[in-house]
């Protein structure tokens, strides 16, 4: 007995004199750091970080504003999920932000635990339908020439490194379907956090890497892939991502707050994460895709483009979604970074999607938009987009 204690012992001094020593030799010393130090990403993250301004337009976009909070309520309060009254349940999942939008009129927006309507919200994963659409529009200006190119055409280090990386398509990465490998955790040494708090993302994504499987036979949520787009973006139109968004989508879609796009230490965008700003923008870029990328007139993203991007792929194999896809997005798919979900006989609905319940959710067929931002989930991340769902499949419009 003595000796298992003495021999457990010596195992966790071991541990405390050399993982520490392994961390430093094995990453920067800024991400031990950061890791060590700030835990777990939360909402706030984005004052930690450098950050690149997206200027708001000069003529802001302004919804018309109706207010029909009872219809709303009664109908949110259908669900089991709110229990039966909304703001209570709004409030009590951490909830920051939460507008509902249908035929460019707000029918509610309301804020809580301490945000208002100039309150920085941040995207999370979000930032991923924004870099997707950003591809779109990059193709149709010539930049890229179509998602079936390679990645090496535009990142040839990656081949020099491993032939097998060009095999790999932009499309790949849209679909999440590299083949490159990826593994959440462990938590120091895992991708999550890597790909979120390394200091120099592009080395990271340009020389560590590896592939494990086989492009496009199957799902797997990978944050490099939005880097890997990003240095794409970059070297195919010459400007940063964020300035780049500012020029095509932020200021045309009349953004009325300045935005900002959170970076690593060599300015580079935090592709996979970074994009902050106010919901009521966030709801803009919603209206855009909504609208078949057309903003009253101007085809800011071509609607081929906005149809293809959030409506299902054709043959994919049987067994390309993992059990665990389903659990996250029941009745749903994944297309070009927007989740998914089907309606018989009517449009798909479709949502752009963050940690801790970033939503831009979209249902077509009855012009509705929903935003909602938190500091936390509060529920299944799952009930939020079934939340949404139902209600736009029972709501026939609210009160004026």
């Amino acid at each position: 007995m003595k000796t298992a204690i003495r021999w457990t012992a010596v195992a966790i001094v071991s541990l405390i004199v050399v993982v520490p020593v392994w961390v430093v030799v094995a990453y920067p010393l800024e991400y031990t750091q950061r890791v060590l130090s700030w835990g777990f990403a939360d909402v706030y993250d984005y004052q930690k970080f450098p950050e690149r301004s997206m200027p708001a337009a000069d003529d802001a976009f302004e919804f018309e504003h109706t207010v029909s909070e009872t219809a709303i309520k009664a109908q949110f309060e259908k669900s089991a999920v709110t229990n039966g009254d909304l703001d209570t349940f709004l409030t009590d999942t951490g909830t920051q932000a939460f507008i509902v939008i249908q035929d460019d009129t707000i029918l509610y927006e309301n804020y809580f635990n301490g945000a208002s309507r100039d309150s920085i919200v941040t995207s999370f994963s979000m930032a991923k339908s924004f870099a997707s659409t950003l591809i779109g529009i990059a193709i149709e200006e010539g930049h890229i020439n179509s998602v079936d190119d390679p990645i090496t055409d535009y990142l040839p280090e990656l081949a020099e490194r491993d032939l097998a990386f060009a095999q790999i398509t932009i499309r790949d990465l849209l679909m999440m379907s590299s083949g490159i490998r990826y593994a959440e955790f462990p938590f120091l040494n895992g991708d999550d956090s890597k790909t979120y708090y390394y200091p120099d993302l592009r080395d990271l994504a340009l020389n560590q890497t590896k592939i494990n499987g086989v492009p496009g036979e199957a799902f797997l949520y990978n944050n490099y892939h939005p880097l890997l787009l990003g240095m794409i973006l970059e070297r195919a139109t010459g400007r940063s991502v964020a300035t780049y968004l500012a020029q095509k989508i932020w200021q045309p879609m009349g953004a009325e707050f300045d935005g900002s796009w959170s970076l690593d230490e060599n300015g580079f965008e935090k592709m996979e994460s970074g994009i902050n700003g106010r919901a009521i923008d966030f709801a803009k870029f919603g209206r855009l895709l909504l609208n078949e990328g057309n903003w009253d007139g101007e085809q800011i993203v071509s609607a081929e483009w906005v149809r293809e991007a959030t409506q299902p792929a054709i043959g994919l194999p049987d067994d390309y979604y993992s059990k665990g896809f389903y659990e996250f997005n029941p009745n749903g798919y994944y297309k070009y970074m927007w989740w998914g979900k089907y309606r018989d006989g009517e449009p798909n609905d479709f949502t752009a999607a963050g940690n801790y319940g970033q939503f831009i959710y979209v249902s077509p067929h009855k012009n509705l938009i929903f935003v909602r931002h938190g500091e936390e989930y509060g529920v299944h991340e799952s009930e939020w987009t079934n939340l949404f769902y139902d209600f736009a499949s029972g709501f026939s419009g609210g009160e004026s």
